[in-house]
């Protein structure tokens, strides 16, 4: 009931996953980022598990096949779930569950990982692919968000639309940027309105919080408004 795409950034070292569905708050429950470790989405009839315990497990740097061996050895419903997985080496791991609805799925490429469940077909995933491959020049944030929309031009979920996320990290333990449509006719056009909302003011705003190198940040508010009056002056 789900497509996602986890990609790393190539050239800022960024984590991302966008996930579409025709479900509730879809990103309260699919992506999973562990700053400098690797991302993973757990879908189908979700495991939440999967998410807070195959994150532990990247943390202490196991590769991602073991923490899929890992996870669903454990789970008598596994073969109802869905797990993809990209650490911050580019490995790839996948388990898709027989008992998956169709078409349900997995493609990969360099740097990025895309798995669906109950799809209108696998041109669903190839598109999403292909979108992203060939939108190299926009920044991240964009390029995930247009791979999925290409996904969803091609069928996307097979019983419609409903909810949308976005969910980057970059090197602290804070989400560079976290957007989540929870209900919306149209999530995916309103996922990319919140992303270009983000720019106005979030974007410039994260340079000035707390990093581990520099726990103080800036607190300086002349200092922080400033910054933002600028990119709402000179947006480009």
């Amino acid at each position: 009931m789900t497509w996602s795409i986890i990609a790393k950034d190539q050239a800022s070292g960024q984590i991302g996953i966008a996930v579409a569905t025709r479900f509730f708050a879809v990103g309260a429950r699919v992506p999973f980022i562990v700053a400098g470790r690797g991302g993973l989405a757990t879908q189908a009839l979700v495991n939440p598990y999967y998410g807070i315990d195959g994150a532990t497990l990247l943390r202490e740097g196991r590769p991602p096949q073991e923490i899929i061996e890992i996870l669903t050895s454990a789970d008598p419903g596994r073969e109802s779930r869905q797990l993809h997985i990209l650490d911050s080496q580019g490995r790839i791991a996948v388990h898709t569950g027989k008992d998956c609805i169709d078409w349900c799925g997995h493609v990969q490429g360099d740097g990025f990982s895309i798995a669906g469940n109950m799809l209108a077909g696998a041109e669903v995933l190839n598109q999403t692919a292909e979108a992203y491959m060939a939108r190299a020049a926009l920044p991240f944030a964009p390029r995930l968000i247009a791979a999925l929309q290409a996904g969803e031009a091609a069928g996307g979920d097979k019983r419609g639309r409903q909810s949308a996320a976005l969910l980057i990290h970059g090197a602290e333990e804070w989400s560079m940027l976290d957007l989540r449509v929870d209900d919306h006719p149209d999530p995916l056009a309103e996922l990319e309105r919140l992303e270009q909302v983000s720019r106005t003011h979030w974007t410039t705003f994260r340079r000035f919080l707390p990093t581990r190198d520099n726990p103080a940040g800036v607190t300086d508010r002349a200092v922080i408004n400033a910054g933002i009056a600028a990119v709402i002056s000179d947006p480009s």
